[in-house]
């Protein structure tokens, strides 16, 4: 009788990997095939959601680009010599060009007071301040020394630092040489999420200039779109918790589970077989 019931159970076994294994048609995954001109290739299109941003203030340790140019050949020097000394002094202190920012070798980073160090100007706090506020700030430190109308100041992020930790396939820091990044170009920078990660639940962890702030987001609710989270900020953090199936050790999927059980089925099955011999 057992040797009957351990057989039905391979034959079941055998019935439903078929099942499972069955193939995928060519039509289902090739790209741009010919269909009828009346088909057309649009499923489905939401509704404009506007995007709610929040103004990112600068804070300790972040690096921008700072450029000021005039109409004097003489400043427009020494502005350029004191830039020069910044990229040599941040090579040296680098050792070489990491990652392809740029930015780290050519910007200026705020201190622990989050000061700058301009020439003519002296020390400069940005901390506090938006990047429309720091170039109206230094501007009104210029016009001291030249006339608006004859005066150029650019001031930028040095792109977007932020770090990825817990269940993501390639975790770590990471930087993006953009001016605004979603959250989910920061997930896919980051090699995306595992299987077993808590996608309604990712970990939010937001630098201010007065301390951090923990948020949990939910990456399936699609009013994430129009939410002050779906940008990023530099200095963020993300952290994806594994769901309670990583620690349960079962499988990620129907396949894996369904394995696992028939496994433990055939080893307990086995076991009784061995004690009633």
């Amino acid at each position: 009788m057992l040797l009957k019931n351990v057989k039905f159970l391979w034959i079941s076994v055998f019935v439903a990997t078929v099942q499972l294994s069955g193939c995928v048609p060519n039509k289902r995954i090739i790209y741009m095939q010919e269909k009828e001109a009346s088909i057309s290739p649009l499923k489905y299109a939401s509704e404009i959601m506007p995007y709610e941003v929040e103004e990112y203030k600068l804070q300790y340790n972040d690096i921008v680009d700072i450029s000021i140019r005039t109409a004097s050949k003489e400043l427009n020097e020494l502005f350029s010599l004191f830039e020069a000394d910044n990229i040599r002094g941040n090579m040296m202190m680098q050792g070489a060009l990491v990652g392809g920012d740029a930015f780290f070798m050519t910007g200026f980073n705020l201190d622990e007071r989050g000061m700058v160090e301009l020439p003519l100007l002296g020390e400069i706090k940005l901390a506090g301040f938006t990047i429309k506020e720091a170039k109206s700030l230094i501007e009104e430190r210029m016009i001291e020394f030249v006339n608006k109308e004859d005066l150029f100041v650019r001031v930028r992020l040095g792109g977007i630092r932020y770090s990825a930790i817990g269940e993501f396939r390639r975790p770590g820091k990471h930087n993006v040489l953009q001016n605004r990044v979603t959250i989910f170009e920061a997930i896919a920078h980051a090699g995306d999420l595992t299987e077993v990660a808590k996608r309604d639940e990712l970990v939010l962890l937001r630098q201010y200039p007065d301390g951090t702030r923990m948020y949990r987001i939910d990456l399936n609710n699609i009013n994430l779109l129009t939410s002050e989270y779906f940008f990023i900020q530099p200095n963020d953090m993300l952290y994806a918790e594994p769901m309670k199936i990583r620690e349960l050790g079962t499988g990620v999927n129907f396949v894996q589970t369904f394995s696992l059980v028939i496994t433990t089925l055939t080893a307990a099955l086995l076991v009784v077989n061995l004690i009633r011999q």
